[in-house]
Protein backbone atom coordinates (compact mmCIF):
# COMPACT_ATOMS: atom_id res chain seq x y z
CA UNK A 1 0.00 0.00 0.00
CA UNK A 2 2.92 2.32 0.59
CA UNK A 3 3.67 2.46 -3.15
CA UNK A 4 0.02 3.09 -4.02
CA UNK A 5 -0.22 5.88 -1.47
CA UNK A 6 2.96 7.42 -2.82
CA UNK A 7 1.58 7.42 -6.36
CA UNK A 8 -1.72 8.91 -5.24
CA UNK A 9 0.17 11.60 -3.34
CA UNK A 10 2.06 12.43 -6.55
CA UNK A 11 -1.18 12.70 -8.57
CA UNK A 12 -2.68 15.03 -5.97
CA UNK A 13 0.48 17.17 -6.03
CA UNK A 14 0.20 17.54 -9.83
CA UNK A 15 -3.54 18.20 -9.50
CA UNK A 16 -4.21 15.24 -11.82
CA UNK A 17 -6.96 12.61 -11.53
CA UNK A 18 -5.52 9.09 -11.90
CA UNK A 19 -7.03 6.12 -13.70
CA UNK A 20 -8.39 4.20 -10.71
CA UNK A 21 -8.89 0.92 -12.61
CA UNK A 22 -5.35 0.95 -13.98
CA UNK A 23 -3.85 1.63 -10.55
CA UNK A 24 -6.04 -1.11 -9.09
CA UNK A 25 -4.71 -3.67 -11.56
CA UNK A 26 -1.15 -2.50 -10.94
CA UNK A 27 -1.42 -2.86 -7.18
CA UNK A 28 -3.75 -5.86 -7.18
CA UNK A 29 -6.65 -4.25 -5.31
CA UNK A 30 -10.19 -3.03 -5.94
CA UNK A 31 -10.54 0.25 -7.89
CA UNK A 32 -12.90 1.49 -5.17
CA UNK A 33 -10.08 1.13 -2.66
CA UNK A 34 -7.83 3.29 -4.87
CA UNK A 35 -10.57 5.91 -5.27
CA UNK A 36 -11.21 5.94 -1.51
CA UNK A 37 -7.55 6.58 -0.70
CA UNK A 38 -7.25 9.24 -3.42
CA UNK A 39 -10.22 11.10 -1.87
CA UNK A 40 -8.48 11.26 1.49
CA UNK A 41 -9.20 8.03 3.35
CA UNK A 42 -6.39 7.40 5.89
CA UNK A 43 -7.24 3.92 7.09
CA UNK A 44 -9.08 2.75 10.20
CA UNK A 45 -8.55 5.02 13.20
CA UNK A 46 -6.31 3.69 15.92
CA UNK A 47 -8.11 2.25 18.89
CA UNK A 48 -8.37 4.73 21.71
CA UNK A 49 -7.70 3.62 25.24
CA UNK A 50 -11.13 4.07 26.74
CA UNK A 51 -11.22 4.55 30.50
CA UNK A 52 -12.30 1.48 32.46
CA UNK A 53 -14.80 1.47 35.31
CA UNK A 54 -12.05 -0.30 37.27
CA UNK A 55 -9.56 2.57 36.94
CA UNK A 56 -10.77 4.17 40.18
CA UNK A 57 -9.96 0.92 41.99
CA UNK A 58 -6.51 0.52 40.37
CA UNK A 59 -4.46 1.24 43.50
CA UNK A 60 -6.66 -0.95 45.69
CA UNK A 61 -6.46 -3.85 43.22
CA UNK A 62 -2.69 -3.44 43.03
CA UNK A 63 -2.34 -3.40 46.84
CA UNK A 64 -4.51 -6.48 47.32
CA UNK A 65 -2.71 -8.46 44.63
CA UNK A 66 0.60 -7.73 46.37
CA UNK A 67 -0.49 -9.82 49.38
CA UNK A 68 1.47 -13.07 49.57
CA UNK A 69 -0.66 -16.09 48.71
CA UNK A 70 -3.56 -14.17 47.17
CA UNK A 71 -4.95 -14.55 43.64
CA UNK A 72 -7.15 -12.63 41.20
CA UNK A 73 -10.30 -14.49 42.16
CA UNK A 74 -9.78 -13.63 45.83
CA UNK A 75 -9.43 -9.91 45.06
CA UNK A 76 -12.46 -9.97 42.76
CA UNK A 77 -14.66 -11.63 45.40
CA UNK A 78 -13.55 -9.04 47.95
CA UNK A 79 -14.30 -6.13 45.58
CA UNK A 80 -17.80 -7.30 44.57
CA UNK A 81 -18.67 -7.53 48.27
CA UNK A 82 -17.46 -3.96 48.80
CA UNK A 83 -18.58 -2.17 45.61
CA UNK A 84 -21.53 -2.33 43.19
CA UNK A 85 -19.81 -1.43 39.90
CA UNK A 86 -17.08 -4.06 39.54
CA UNK A 87 -18.64 -6.02 36.66
CA UNK A 88 -17.91 -9.59 35.62
CA UNK A 89 -14.89 -11.64 36.66
CA UNK A 90 -13.95 -12.05 32.99
CA UNK A 91 -13.60 -8.28 32.51
CA UNK A 92 -11.83 -7.91 35.85
CA UNK A 93 -9.32 -10.60 34.83
CA UNK A 94 -8.69 -8.86 31.48
CA UNK A 95 -8.15 -5.55 33.27
CA UNK A 96 -5.62 -7.10 35.68
CA UNK A 97 -3.75 -8.79 32.83
CA UNK A 98 -3.79 -5.68 30.62
CA UNK A 99 -2.33 -3.56 33.41
CA UNK A 100 0.17 -6.28 34.35
CA UNK A 101 -1.03 -6.37 37.94
CA UNK A 102 -1.14 -10.13 38.37
CA UNK A 103 1.74 -12.15 39.76
CA UNK A 104 3.07 -15.24 38.01
CA UNK A 105 1.42 -18.46 39.12
CA UNK A 106 3.07 -21.87 39.25
CA UNK A 107 1.09 -24.62 37.60
CA UNK A 108 0.70 -27.68 39.79
CA UNK A 109 0.34 -31.29 38.78
CA UNK A 110 -3.19 -32.32 37.94
CA UNK A 111 -4.51 -34.98 40.30
CA UNK A 112 -7.09 -37.67 39.69
CA UNK A 113 -10.35 -37.21 41.60
CA UNK A 114 -11.99 -40.27 43.07
CA UNK A 115 -15.77 -40.02 43.00
CA UNK A 116 -17.84 -41.38 45.87
CA UNK A 117 -21.58 -42.12 46.09
CA UNK A 118 -23.87 -39.84 48.16
CA UNK A 119 -23.33 -40.13 51.91
CA UNK A 120 -20.24 -42.29 51.51
CA UNK A 121 -17.38 -39.95 52.41
CA UNK A 122 -16.38 -36.56 53.79
CA UNK A 123 -12.89 -35.10 53.64
CA UNK A 124 -11.48 -32.83 56.34
CA UNK A 125 -8.41 -30.68 56.85
CA UNK A 126 -7.09 -27.67 58.75
CA UNK A 127 -6.13 -24.34 57.26
CA UNK A 128 -3.72 -23.61 60.08
CA UNK A 129 -2.40 -20.48 61.78
CA UNK A 130 -3.87 -17.94 59.38
CA UNK A 131 -2.57 -14.53 60.47
CA UNK A 132 -4.80 -11.58 59.65
CA UNK A 133 -5.08 -8.02 61.00
CA UNK A 134 -8.15 -5.97 61.87
CA UNK A 135 -8.68 -2.32 60.86
CA UNK A 136 -7.19 -1.37 64.22
CA UNK A 137 -3.99 -3.38 63.81
CA UNK A 138 -5.01 -6.19 66.15
CA UNK A 139 -3.55 -9.49 64.97
CA UNK A 140 -5.69 -12.62 64.84
CA UNK A 141 -4.14 -16.05 64.40
CA UNK A 142 -6.96 -18.41 63.51
CA UNK A 143 -7.57 -21.94 62.27
CA UNK A 144 -10.24 -23.01 59.79
CA UNK A 145 -11.54 -26.58 59.83
CA UNK A 146 -12.67 -27.60 56.32
CA UNK A 147 -15.31 -30.31 55.92
CA UNK A 148 -16.49 -31.39 52.47
CA UNK A 149 -18.96 -34.09 51.44
CA UNK A 150 -17.43 -36.09 48.62
CA UNK A 151 -20.38 -36.54 46.28
CA UNK A 152 -22.06 -33.12 46.34
CA UNK A 153 -18.91 -31.09 47.18
CA UNK A 154 -20.99 -29.33 49.81
CA UNK A 155 -18.62 -27.85 52.37
CA UNK A 156 -18.53 -26.02 55.67
CA UNK A 157 -15.75 -23.91 57.18
CA UNK A 158 -15.62 -23.98 60.98
CA UNK A 159 -13.62 -21.28 62.79
CA UNK A 160 -11.49 -22.55 65.67
CA UNK A 161 -9.01 -20.75 67.88
CA UNK A 162 -7.19 -24.02 68.55
CA UNK A 163 -6.67 -27.35 66.77
CA UNK A 164 -6.48 -29.95 69.51
CA UNK A 165 -8.23 -33.32 69.38
CA UNK A 166 -11.12 -31.86 71.36
CA UNK A 167 -11.38 -29.07 68.80
CA UNK A 168 -11.58 -31.65 66.01
CA UNK A 169 -14.39 -33.42 67.87
CA UNK A 170 -16.23 -30.14 68.48
CA UNK A 171 -15.89 -29.06 64.84
CA UNK A 172 -17.11 -32.43 63.56
CA UNK A 173 -20.10 -32.42 65.91
CA UNK A 174 -21.06 -28.90 64.76
CA UNK A 175 -20.71 -29.99 61.13
CA UNK A 176 -22.72 -33.18 61.61
CA UNK A 177 -25.49 -31.06 63.13
CA UNK A 178 -25.25 -28.49 60.35
CA UNK A 179 -25.49 -31.07 57.55
CA UNK A 180 -28.07 -33.17 59.36
CA UNK A 181 -26.14 -36.41 59.58
CA UNK A 182 -22.88 -38.39 59.51
CA UNK A 183 -21.08 -39.82 56.43
CA UNK A 184 -20.09 -43.47 56.39
CA UNK A 185 -16.38 -42.60 56.39
CA UNK A 186 -14.18 -39.54 56.90
CA UNK A 187 -10.83 -39.07 55.19
CA UNK A 188 -8.29 -37.35 57.44
CA UNK A 189 -4.85 -36.00 56.77
CA UNK A 190 -2.22 -37.27 59.18
CA UNK A 191 -3.10 -34.73 61.89
CA UNK A 192 -1.20 -35.15 65.15
CA UNK A 193 -4.53 -35.01 66.96
CA UNK A 194 -5.78 -38.01 64.95
CA UNK A 195 -2.70 -40.18 64.46
CA UNK A 196 -0.20 -41.56 66.96
CA UNK A 197 3.24 -42.40 65.60
CA UNK A 198 5.07 -45.51 66.74
CA UNK A 199 8.40 -45.17 64.99
CA UNK A 200 7.53 -45.13 61.30
CA UNK A 201 4.12 -46.73 61.88
CA UNK A 202 0.89 -44.74 62.00
CA UNK A 203 -1.85 -45.63 64.43
CA UNK A 204 -5.25 -44.01 64.79
CA UNK A 205 -5.57 -42.54 68.28
CA UNK A 206 -7.79 -44.61 70.62
CA UNK A 207 -9.98 -41.62 71.54
CA UNK A 208 -10.53 -40.92 67.85
CA UNK A 209 -11.50 -44.54 67.24
CA UNK A 210 -13.99 -44.36 70.10
CA UNK A 211 -15.42 -41.10 68.73
CA UNK A 212 -15.85 -42.66 65.28
CA UNK A 213 -17.51 -45.70 66.82
CA UNK A 214 -19.92 -43.54 68.83
CA UNK A 215 -20.90 -41.53 65.76
CA UNK A 216 -20.94 -44.47 63.35
CA UNK A 217 -18.29 -43.57 60.76
CA UNK A 218 -15.05 -45.20 59.69
CA UNK A 219 -11.73 -43.32 59.91
CA UNK A 220 -9.61 -43.32 56.76
CA UNK A 221 -6.13 -41.81 56.54
CA UNK A 222 -4.38 -40.23 53.56
CA UNK A 223 -1.08 -41.66 52.49
CA UNK A 224 1.70 -39.50 53.99
CA UNK A 225 2.95 -36.66 51.74
CA UNK A 226 0.26 -37.33 49.12
CA UNK A 227 -2.34 -34.54 49.44
CA UNK A 228 -3.71 -35.52 46.01
CA UNK A 229 -5.61 -38.35 47.73
CA UNK A 230 -7.59 -35.63 49.51
CA UNK A 231 -7.94 -33.30 46.53
CA UNK A 232 -11.56 -32.27 47.12
CA UNK A 233 -10.91 -30.63 50.47
CA UNK A 234 -7.50 -29.33 49.35
CA UNK A 235 -9.33 -27.42 46.63
CA UNK A 236 -11.68 -26.00 49.28
CA UNK A 237 -8.65 -24.63 51.10
CA UNK A 238 -7.86 -22.55 48.02
CA UNK A 239 -11.08 -20.66 48.57
CA UNK A 240 -9.93 -19.71 52.05
CA UNK A 241 -7.18 -17.68 50.37
CA UNK A 242 -10.04 -15.30 49.55
CA UNK A 243 -9.90 -14.38 53.22
CA UNK A 244 -6.51 -12.72 52.68
CA UNK A 245 -8.17 -9.92 50.70
CA UNK A 246 -9.93 -8.81 53.90
CA UNK A 247 -6.66 -8.16 55.73
CA UNK A 248 -7.07 -4.87 57.70
CA UNK A 249 -10.67 -4.59 56.46
CA UNK A 250 -12.70 -5.93 59.44
CA UNK A 251 -13.56 -4.57 62.87
CA UNK A 252 -13.32 -7.57 65.18
CA UNK A 253 -13.54 -11.35 65.47
CA UNK A 254 -17.32 -11.36 65.03
CA UNK A 255 -17.04 -9.58 61.69
CA UNK A 256 -14.18 -11.86 60.62
CA UNK A 257 -16.34 -14.93 61.28
CA UNK A 258 -19.16 -13.34 59.23
CA UNK A 259 -16.70 -12.90 56.34
CA UNK A 260 -15.68 -16.57 56.60
CA UNK A 261 -19.34 -17.60 56.52
CA UNK A 262 -19.97 -15.38 53.49
CA UNK A 263 -17.08 -17.02 51.62
CA UNK A 264 -18.51 -20.40 52.62
CA UNK A 265 -21.89 -19.45 51.14
CA UNK A 266 -20.27 -18.47 47.84
CA UNK A 267 -18.33 -21.73 47.61
CA UNK A 268 -21.53 -23.73 47.98
CA UNK A 269 -23.64 -21.67 45.55
CA UNK A 270 -21.11 -21.27 42.70
CA UNK A 271 -21.19 -23.85 39.91
CA UNK A 272 -18.68 -26.65 40.50
CA UNK A 273 -16.39 -27.26 37.52
CA UNK A 274 -16.56 -31.04 37.87
CA UNK A 275 -20.30 -31.56 38.47
CA UNK A 276 -21.50 -28.47 36.50
CA UNK A 277 -24.07 -27.71 39.23
CA UNK A 278 -23.81 -26.00 42.60
CA UNK A 279 -22.91 -28.04 45.72
CA UNK A 280 -26.06 -26.70 47.41
CA UNK A 281 -28.22 -28.29 44.71
CA UNK A 282 -26.56 -31.72 44.98
CA UNK A 283 -26.53 -31.59 48.78
CA UNK A 284 -30.33 -31.77 48.84
CA UNK A 285 -29.96 -35.33 47.57
CA UNK A 286 -26.81 -36.34 49.45
CA UNK A 287 -28.16 -35.42 52.88
CA UNK A 288 -30.79 -38.15 52.48
CA UNK A 289 -27.98 -40.74 52.60
CA UNK A 290 -26.26 -39.47 55.76
CA UNK A 291 -26.40 -41.56 58.93
CA UNK A 292 -28.38 -40.20 61.91
CA UNK A 293 -26.57 -38.57 64.83
CA UNK A 294 -26.20 -40.57 68.07
CA UNK A 295 -28.03 -39.93 71.32
CA UNK A 296 -27.74 -36.41 72.77
CA UNK A 297 -25.89 -37.69 75.84
CA UNK A 298 -23.12 -39.10 73.63
CA UNK A 299 -22.83 -35.81 71.74
CA UNK A 300 -22.63 -33.75 74.95
CA UNK A 301 -19.91 -35.97 76.38
CA UNK A 302 -17.51 -34.84 73.63
CA UNK A 303 -18.07 -31.10 73.85
CA UNK A 304 -15.07 -29.57 75.61
CA UNK A 305 -15.26 -26.92 78.29
CA UNK A 306 -12.63 -24.39 77.18
CA UNK A 307 -13.47 -20.86 78.31
CA UNK A 308 -12.13 -17.32 77.92
CA UNK A 309 -10.72 -15.49 80.97
CA UNK A 310 -9.31 -11.99 81.49
CA UNK A 311 -5.81 -11.65 83.01
CA UNK A 312 -5.91 -9.30 86.01
CA UNK A 313 -3.35 -6.65 87.03
CA UNK A 314 -1.62 -9.17 89.29
CA UNK A 315 -1.02 -11.42 86.24
CA UNK A 316 -3.54 -14.00 87.51
CA UNK A 317 -6.69 -15.57 86.15
CA UNK A 318 -9.42 -17.01 88.35
CA UNK A 319 -10.54 -20.57 87.59
CA UNK A 320 -13.15 -22.24 89.83
CA UNK A 321 -12.26 -19.98 92.76
CA UNK A 322 -8.50 -20.53 92.44
CA UNK A 323 -5.97 -18.13 90.91
CA UNK A 324 -3.33 -19.18 88.36
CA UNK A 325 -0.52 -17.07 86.92
CA UNK A 326 0.40 -16.24 83.33
CA UNK A 327 3.31 -14.18 81.90
CA UNK A 328 2.89 -10.49 82.76
CA UNK A 329 2.75 -9.40 79.09
CA UNK A 330 -0.79 -10.83 78.94
CA UNK A 331 -2.17 -8.53 81.66
CA UNK A 332 -5.56 -7.08 80.58
CA UNK A 333 -5.77 -9.57 77.71
CA UNK A 334 -8.17 -12.49 77.34
CA UNK A 335 -6.81 -16.04 77.37
CA UNK A 336 -8.41 -19.43 76.74
CA UNK A 337 -8.26 -21.96 79.55
CA UNK A 338 -8.63 -25.68 78.93
CA UNK A 339 -9.11 -28.11 81.80
CA UNK A 340 -7.63 -31.43 80.72
CA UNK A 341 -7.60 -34.13 83.40
CA UNK A 342 -5.55 -32.67 86.31
CA UNK A 343 -3.96 -29.86 84.29
CA UNK A 344 -4.86 -26.33 83.22
CA UNK A 345 -3.60 -25.34 79.78
CA UNK A 346 -3.69 -21.60 79.07
CA UNK A 347 -3.60 -20.30 75.49
CA UNK A 348 -3.40 -16.93 73.76
CA UNK A 349 -4.16 -16.67 70.03
CA UNK A 350 -3.81 -20.46 69.61
CA UNK A 351 -0.40 -20.56 71.35
CA UNK A 352 0.09 -22.38 74.63
CA UNK A 353 1.57 -19.79 77.04
CA UNK A 354 1.67 -21.77 80.30
CA UNK A 355 0.42 -24.84 82.15
CA UNK A 356 -0.53 -25.47 85.80
CA UNK A 357 -1.39 -28.56 87.78
CA UNK A 358 -4.80 -28.26 89.41
CA UNK A 359 -4.28 -27.71 93.16
CA UNK A 360 -6.23 -26.75 96.27
CA UNK A 361 -4.13 -23.60 96.78
CA UNK A 362 -6.02 -20.32 96.41
CA UNK A 363 -3.10 -18.65 94.54
CA UNK A 364 -0.88 -20.57 92.13
CA UNK A 365 2.04 -18.44 90.96
CA UNK A 366 4.86 -19.91 88.93
CA UNK A 367 8.19 -18.50 90.10
CA UNK A 368 8.97 -16.94 86.71
CA UNK A 369 5.60 -15.19 86.50
CA UNK A 370 5.86 -13.91 90.08
CA UNK A 371 9.36 -12.59 89.39
CA UNK A 372 8.11 -10.73 86.32
CA UNK A 373 5.30 -8.99 88.19
CA UNK A 374 7.50 -7.99 91.16
CA UNK A 375 10.35 -6.76 88.96
CA UNK A 376 8.04 -4.00 87.72
CA UNK A 377 8.33 -2.29 91.14
CA UNK A 378 11.52 -3.76 92.67
CA UNK A 379 14.76 -3.11 90.81
CA UNK A 380 17.31 -4.55 93.25
CA UNK A 381 17.90 -8.13 92.06
CA UNK A 382 19.10 -9.48 95.43
CA UNK A 383 16.11 -8.03 97.28
CA UNK A 384 13.83 -9.31 94.54
CA UNK A 385 15.03 -12.92 94.94
CA UNK A 386 14.62 -12.81 98.71
CA UNK A 387 11.09 -11.41 98.49
CA UNK A 388 10.07 -13.99 95.88
CA UNK A 389 11.30 -16.91 97.97
CA UNK A 390 9.68 -15.60 101.15
CA UNK A 391 6.32 -14.77 99.56
CA UNK A 392 6.01 -18.01 97.62
CA UNK A 393 6.74 -19.91 100.79
CA UNK A 394 4.05 -17.94 102.61
CA UNK A 395 1.58 -18.65 99.79
CA UNK A 396 2.16 -22.36 100.24
CA UNK A 397 1.60 -22.18 104.00
CA UNK A 398 -1.23 -19.66 104.33
CA UNK A 399 -3.28 -19.77 101.14
CA UNK A 400 -4.68 -23.27 101.40
CA UNK A 401 -8.30 -24.10 102.02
Amino acid sequence: MITLLSELHLFRGLNMKPNFSELARKHNCDYRTVKKYYEGYEGKPKKRNKPSRLDIYYNEIKDKLSITGINKKAVYEYLIDKYDEIGTYSNFSKYVNKNKLNKKTILKDVSVRYETPPGKQAQVDWKEDVKIYSKHGEVFVINIFSYKLGSSRYCKFEYSEFKTRDDVFRCLINLFKFTGGVPKEILFDNMRSIVDLDGSKRKINNKVLQFSKDFGFKVRLCKPYTPKTKGKVESVNKFITWLLAYNKEFEDLDELIKIINNINLKVNTYINQTTNVSPTFLFQKEKEYLLPLPDKSIIESYLNTSKKYKVHKDSLITFKGKKYSVPSKFIDKYVIVKHIENELQIYYNSSLITKHLITNKIINYSEDHYKEILSMSIKDSESLENIINENLSLFDKLLKE
